[in-house]
C-alpha cells in the first residue's frame, strides 16, 4: 500500500543530516555535558555548537537558549517561570489568546488558581488578534504577553512584529510560542522584540523529545524544574546532548532551506487546495486565505463526519488528522475553531492536512481522487443537509 503522510503539524521524519548530525553522541561521545572530564567536555563543546545554531536562526545570543524537554515545557516555563520571579509584584494580569496551544491555556487555567486574572483575546473568522483589542486589554497590572506566532490548527500567521512591538512598548514581558513558524517564518528576535520565544525538535525534522526556550538577557525569570546547575542554574536534569545537537542542525537547516521550502510546500498546498475545491462540493477552507503557513491545509467538509472521514483515509494509507495531535481523544469540538466562530456542524467535518517537502502532484491527486469517493460515501448516509451546516468556499 502507498502510505502517504499529511500530518507534519504532528510531527516530521528525522532528517539524513540531522540523524548523522545526531548518532555520535549516543555512542562514542556519550559523556555527560556536566563532567569535568574530556568526555564531558565533548559533550559541552556539542551543546555550544547547537545553542549557536539556534541562536543564528531567530537573531539571538547562544547564552539565551535554554534547552528543555519540548515545546510544552517551555511555554509552562515561560509563563509559571515569569509569574513565579514577579510572584511579590502587584502586576498580576497575563494576556493570550484563545487559539493558543494547550500548554499555554492550561497553565494559564493553573496561574488563574493562583490569584493571576487572564484575559484570552478573541480572534476573527480568519484566527487573527486584533492590535486594537489587545491594547484596550493592556493595563498597568498586566505582567505578561503570550501570543503564538502561528496556529497549529488553522495555520494563520500573526503579525507577530506589531504585537510585540505594541507590548514592549508598554514595558510588559513579551512570549511567543513559535513551535510551528520555526523554518516557515523569519523570525528575528531582536529586531522584533520578542523577550521569550518556543521551539520543538519533532516540528522541523528533529527528534522529539527536545526543545528550547529562548529567554533574552534582560529577562528574569525563575526555574520550574529544580536539580543541579543545569542551564546556566535554571534547569535542572541531565542535558539531552544527542537531541540538542539535532535540534540545533535541524534549526540550521531550517532557515538555510528557508525560502526553497516555503516555495514548493506553498505550490503543493494551493494545488491541493484547488484541487479539492475543483472535485468535492461544499468544503471550507479555514484560517487566513494569504498569511498562513505554507504547508498548512484546514478543511471543513458539509455533511461529513471528520473522524469517520480520518479513519477511511487511513484505511487508503492516508494520515490525516482533526485537529491538534494534542487533543486526540477529546469529545469536545477544538477550541481554535469554536474561536473562529465556525459552527459545531462544520467543526466536526474538519480535518487538517499539513504537507511536507517529500509530497509530490502525484501524492495529492491520488488522495484527492480517494477524498472524492470517501466523502461521497459518508454523505450518502449523513442525516445532515446543506441547509443545515451553512455557506460554503465552493458548491
Amino acid at each position: 500500500m502507498n502510505r502517504i503522510y499529511l500530518d507534519s503539524a504532528a510531527s516530521t521524519f528525522v532528517s539524513s543530516e540531522v540523524l548523522n548530525e545526531m548518532m555520535p553522541y549516543f555512542t562514542n561521545m556519550y559523556g555527560n555535558s556536566s563532567s569535568l572530564h574530556s568526555f564531558g567536555r565533548e559533550a559541552n563543546d556539542a551543546l555550544d555548537t547547537a545553542r549557536e545554531r539556534i541562536a543564528n536562526a531567530i537573531g539571538a545570543k547562544p547564552n539565551e537558549i535554554y534547552f528543555t524537554s519540548g515545546a510544552t515545557e517551555s511555554n509552562n516555563w515561560a509563563l509559571l517561570g515569569i509569574a513565579n520571579f514577579y510572584k511579590n509584584s502587584d502586576k498580576k494580569h497575563i494576556i493570550t489568546s484563545q487559539i493558543e496551544h494547550p500548554s499555554v491555556l492550561e497553565t494559564c487555567k493553573q496561574l488563574e488558581s493562583m490569584g493571576y486574572k487572564v484575559t484570552y483575546l478573541p480572534v476573527d473568522s480568519e484566527g487573527l488578534v486584533s492590535i486594537a483589542e489587545l491594547l484596550h486589554n493592556l493595563n498597568n497590572d498586566t505582567l505578561m504577553v503570550s501570543i503564538m506566532s502561528a496556529n497549529n490548527e488553522i495555520g494563520t500567521i500573526q503579525n507577530i512584529k506589531a504585537i510585540a512591538q505594541t507590548v514592549k512598548e508598554r514595558g510588559v514581558i513579551f512570549h511567543t510560542d513559535a513551535t510551528q513558524a520555526i523554518g516557515a517564518v523569519n523570525i528575528n528576535v531582536k529586531e522584533m522584540g520578542i523577550d521569550m520565544l518556543t521551539l520543538s525538535g519533532h516540528k522541523i525534522n528533529g527528534p522529539k523529545g527536545i526543545g528550547a526556550l529562548y529567554i533574552a538577557n534582560n529577562v528574569n525569570i525563575s526555574p520550574i524544574i529544580f536539580g543541579g546547575h543545569q542551564e546556566r542554574g535554571l534547569r535542572g536534569g541531565t542535558v539531552n546532548v544527542p537531541g540538542a545537537v539535532g535540534l540545533g542542525k535541524a534549526c540550521e537547516i531550517a532557515c538555510r532551506d528557508i525560502i526553497i521550502n516555503s516555495q514548493k510546500l506553498r505550490r503543493m498546498r494551493d494545488y491541493f487546495v484547488d484541487k479539492v475545491m475543483e472535485t468535492i462540493p461544499y468544503v471550507k477552507l479555514n484560517g487566513h486565505k494569504f498569511q498562513r503557513l505554507p504547508n498548512s491545509i484546514c478543511l471543513s467538509f458539509g455533511m461529513v463526519e471528520a473522524e469517520a472521514l480520518m479513519m477511511m483515509l487511513d484505511l487508503e494509507g492516508i494520515a490525516v488528522s482533526v485537529g491538534s495531535a494534542c487533543s486526540t481523544g477529546a469529545v469536545e469540538p477544538s477550541h481554535v475553531l469554536k474561536a473562529i466562530k465556525l459552527s459545531p456542524e462544520l467543526a466536526a467535518g474538519t480535518i487538517r492536512i499539513t504537507i511536507s517537502k517529500s509530497i509530490t502532484k502525484e501524492d495529492i491527486d491520488f488522495v484527492v481522487e480517494k477524498l472524492e469517493v470517501i466523502v461521497k460515501k459518508l454523505r450518502a448516509i449523513s442525516p445532515l443537509t446543506k441547509a443545515s451546516i451553512g455557506e460554503f468556499d465552493n458548491v
